[in-house]
């Protein structure tokens, strides 16, 4: 289609039409559910790859495309969220694969901050689990748009009217069926196509393509009755009174986030992925406006920034070390939120007012990367860096404004970090700065001196970085155990108030990677017990709450 003619006509700037081609979205699920393999075969189906990993054989050669890291390919397991661009029906489709396992839900509820949209996937043989249910609620907190895909109806799985009432108790909003199965498991006949009124017919096999599947048109009822006996009428029974049920879909309500479109498939067989890929094309929103604050003389006003505003404006969700380890790099992935991105910008990082001028930007294709030309609002372009670059960092080409939004939840789990040769201190030192920058786990250094401390979401948060300390910094440690339980960034509502704090509790300050100062606690009765010793001190759960309030207190 040519889509320069149209909007021409419409009267729409090549910008904006740049902008309008843009879809960025996450997949989600619980572990095991068949993330990965999804967003393999959705690369594949748009061409951005010539072979799907195979998930099973990871011990041989092949791995997922997104899963990139040593220990990932070991375990099986996304530890880390990766980004993927790709080219499809005249659309740039951004996907970033977040981490299923919960020990890791901090790096997902950063990258959820990225999207426009979500891809939950769900296990039919298991419904909604425990981790889907957590990233729901962010998206809901956000009001992101959300398609759901049922996984794995090649198998012996639960009755799709009860997964669907399910997801919508879940959810707390209607779901819409898209396509619905005939049958399951080893009865399993294939989908109905709501939107193109066929059935696709299920056959399975990794290496079938779109085309390779036979398609039946609804209006050759007799021939599907024959061909499918029982199950297809149960089909249609249960089809009936699923739709009966559901509200017609509404694009409105959709990317208000009041529904969801459900589509049903088995992603390892490749069958009902391209359903899916051309949903995400003609349902899911491209960049919309995003908010950001200014502190004017000490207070913080909101302002609205428009993809298609002439200003280059991002944000950092994440910074990854050593994605090769030839080079020891560092990128930092940075979300455009609006203007262009061409070679050569002077840029500044807002936080510390600091030129920027990066000399190598590139998109991704997991470990593979491809010099960027240009990027407009909703793409992922990495900076690679050398410091001074920070999760939740705004960079812009001029205009003074900052993005918020960028969790850091307080740790629940902490560890004293003990290491084995001495001589390997500025190594280890160098792997915390990283890493603690990353966000791969939270690093606290204690003021009053001592052992740094790591705080975690999850216990194999610290598996995976003692893991990546040996494995990038040739540092063997040793992670103990230590009194504390908890920690709360704090700010106060002036200077003398917060030095006053500090004496008081000298053994329990600690500052973190961004240098945030926090508050180490022993018992769940810390924080209270201080609050009421010292009522003008705010003590945040959230990083990024404690960030805003510096940033206002001046």
């Amino acid at each position: 289609m040519d889509y320069s003619a149209l909007f021409d006509n419409l009267g729409m700037t090549s910008f904006a039409l740049e902008v309008g081609r843009r879809r960025t979205f996450a997949i989600i699920s619980h572990p095991d559910a068949g993330k990965t393999t999804l967003t393999e075969k959705l690369l594949l189906f748009s061409g951005a790859i010539q072979i799907a990993g195979s998930v099973k054989a990871r011990k041989a050669s092949r791995h997922a495309t997104s899963d990139w890291m040593e220990i990932e390919k070991q375990r099986g397991i996304s530890v880390a969220s990766s980004v993927m661009q790709m080219l499809y029906r005249d659309h740039v489709i951004n996907l970033l694969d977040t981490p299923g396992h919960k020990d890791f839900s901090e790096d997902t509820y950063r990258v959820l901050t990225a999207v426009d949209s979500a891809l939950m996937v769900i296990d039919a043989a298991n419904g909604v689990e425990a981790q889907t249910r957590r990233l729901i609620e962010v998206c809901r907190q956000r009001d992101t748009p959300i398609i759901t895909f049922v996984n794995k109806m090649d198998r012996e799985v639960r009755d799709p009217l009860d997964i669907l009432d399910e997801v919508e108790r879940e959810l707390g909003m209607p779901c819409v069926p898209m396509t619905w199965p005939v049958g399951q498991g080893k009865t399993f006949g294939g989908i109905v196509n709501l939107r193109t009124n066929a059935m696709t017919v299920f056959e399975s096999g990794s290496e079938r393509l779109p085309q390779d599947f036979e398609a039946i048109p609804l209006t050759e009822q007799a021939k599907l009755s024959e061909r499918f006996a029982i199950e297809w009428q149960t089909s249609m029974d249960s089809m009936e009174l699923a739709t009966g049920a559901s509200p017609a879909f509404d694009k409105e309500a959709f990317l208000a986030g009041k529904q969801t479109p459900v589509f049903f498939g088995s992603g390892v067989n490749n069958f009902g992925v391209m359903e899916v890929l051309d949903a995400l094309v003609d349902l899911a929103p491209s960049p919309g406006p995003r908010i950001s604050h200014l502190t004017v003389n000490k207070q913080v006003q909101e302002k609205t920034i428009h993809p298609e505003d002439a200003g280059f404006s991002g944000v950092v969700f994440k910074v990854q070390a050593n994605m090769d380890a030839n080079h020891r790099d560092r990128i930092a992935f940075v979300r455009v939120a609006s203007g262009q991105y061409k070679p050569g910008m002077k840029l500044k990082v807002q936080r510390t007012a600091k030129e920027l001028r990066p000399t190598s930007v590139v998109t991704f294709l997991s470990q593979r990367r491809e010099a960027v030309d240009e990027a407009y609002a909703g793409d992922i372009i990495g900076f690679t860096t050398h410091g001074g670059v920070q999760l939740g960092d705004t960079i812009t080409d001029g205009p003074a404004l900052q993005f918020t939004g960028l969790p850091f939840f307080a740790p629940e789990l902490f560890m004293t970090v003990i290491l084995k040769n001495p001589l390997r201190t500025k190594q280890l030192q160098q792997g915390l700065d990283q890493l603690g920058e990353e966000g791969a786990i939270q690093v606290f250094k204690p003021e009053a001196g001592g052992a740094m401390l790591l705080g975690a979401v999850g216990q194999l948060q610290f598996e995976v970085v003692q893991h990546r300390l040996k494995a990038e910094y040739d540092c063997d440690v040793r992670l103990e155990n230590c009194q504390y339980t908890s920690a709360r960034w704090i700010t106060a509502d002036t200077p003398a108030e917060l030095r006053e704090f500090t004496y008081a509790y000298p053994q329990r300050m600690a500052t973190d990677a961004a240098n945030a100062l926090a508050y180490l606690c022993t018992s769940p009765y810390d924080v209270r017990l201080a609050q009421e010793r010292f009522p003008k001190i705010h003590f945040h759960p959230l990083r990024e709450h404690a960030g805003l309030a510096l940033s206002a207190a001046g």
